[in-house]
């Protein structure tokens, strides 16, 4: 089932950079250009807290494992540790000299890696909070790092244009991937360990075997820059956002476009899906917050094409409630006016649908 734009925040007064859930799925955590942390409860009738110490935009946001702690990122050069429930608390990490784009904390939640406009990529202890080593072979700024899902490896990525993969350990760089023609912004680990992903400026998003160091698979389904994305925690599935306003669902096992989402009026700037994956989130230019629900096992097509009809009908189409198969060759485009759904060529509704009783 796909349940557009569940809930919908707004609290912060410019755009949205980073977005995280916390393990509980209770909360999540933005972080935003007016230089505030916000932490949102899913429940609409408990407070939202606002968390103030940042001297500029924070770029990066992420809840440690255990949900009892919040990492931040700032163009201020420095990162801070949150305690969620004591508003205004926060330890100060200082080691970088330009701005810190990205934050991630290891599985196990003791250590954190970042990565900064000072060209590097850094390890940082949680516990003793301070500051390991450097990782520093980017020649240009680092726009994101992030572990391995065991926390061997880091991934990086830079507006020199490459990805690398490095070892914690050894702490040398394993490989470089050149493929990118723009910037890279973003990159992650595939929950399994063995891919990696990654998209930039370039417009497109690319899957990458680690193992082997193969390109796997290459998708152009933006018109504009990829600012963010996020792997499901099946791995079937990655969603990505865009300045071209939209956030796309790509399933990685049939390698193309599953979903297309339209709801933030300007660029999309950052998505991420909840731990369990039953829900994502995403921000934008718009200083919006969105909650959409996911669950990728939908009923009949039949199903969604009554939907449609008695939605489209009565409401005119805002935003509504779907139900999809994924089994079948479906493409979903969801905008304010109008509805597109596909299915294996035998079906087109448009519009108000008035041939569907």
């Amino acid at each position: 089932l796909l349940y557009p734009c569940w809930l919908n925040f707004k609290g912060h007064r410019d755009t949205v950079t980073s977005i995280d859930f916390n393990c509980n799925m209770k909360q999540i955590v933005t972080g935003a250009m007016d230089s505030c942390v916000m932490i949102w409860n899913l429940k609409p009738q408990m407070r939202a807290y606002r968390f103030v110490g940042h001297k500029d935009a924070v770029m990066s946001v992420q809840f440690s494992p255990s949900g009892r702690l919040v990492a931040s990122a700032s163009r201020d050069k420095t990162v801070r540790l949150w305690v969620p429930g004591v508003k205004g608390e926060s330890t100060v990490f200082r080691a970088h000299t330009g701005t810190v784009r990205s934050i991630n904390f290891s599985s196990d939640g003791q250590s954190l890696v970042t990565a900064s406009d000072d060209k590097t990529v850094k390890v940082w202890t949680v516990h003793r909070q301070k500051f390991l080593f450097s990782l520093c072979q980017h020649i240009n700024w680092v726009r994101c790092a992030k572990f391995s899902p065991d926390g061997r490896l880091i991934v990086s990525a830079s507006d020199d244009r490459t990805v690398k993969i490095w070892d914690k350990n050894s702490r040398e760089c394993i490989h470089s991937f050149c493929e990118h023609s723009g910037f890279v912004n973003c990159a992650d680990f595939h929950p399994s360990g063995t891919c990696i992903a990654a998209g930039g400026t370039d417009n497109t998003v690319k899957v990458w075997d680690i193992r082997t160091n193969k390109l796997l698979q290459h998708y152009q389904v933006h018109s504009a820059v990829v600012n963010s994305l996020s792997f499901h925690s099946s791995g079937n599935y990655l969603i990505t956002a865009s300045n071209d306003s939209t956030l796309k669902i790509l399933d990685l096992v049939e390698g193309r476009l599953l979903y297309t989402l339209h709801g933030h009026q300007g660029p999309a700037t950052c998505v991420a899906f909840s731990r369990t994956g039953d829900h994502f989130a995403s921000g934008g230019s718009d200083e919006q917050v969105m909650l959409w629900r996911t669950n990728f096992d939908g009923t009949d097509y039949r199903e969604v094409l009554r939907l449609l009809a008695l939605k489209i009908l009565d409401s005119q189409l805002g935003f509504l409630p779907l139900k999809l198969k994924t089994g079948l060759k479906t493409q979903l485009t969801i905008t304010h006016r109008d509805l597109t759904l596909t299915l294996e060529g035998l079906w087109l509704i448009s519009d108000y649908l008035q041939s569907i009783k």
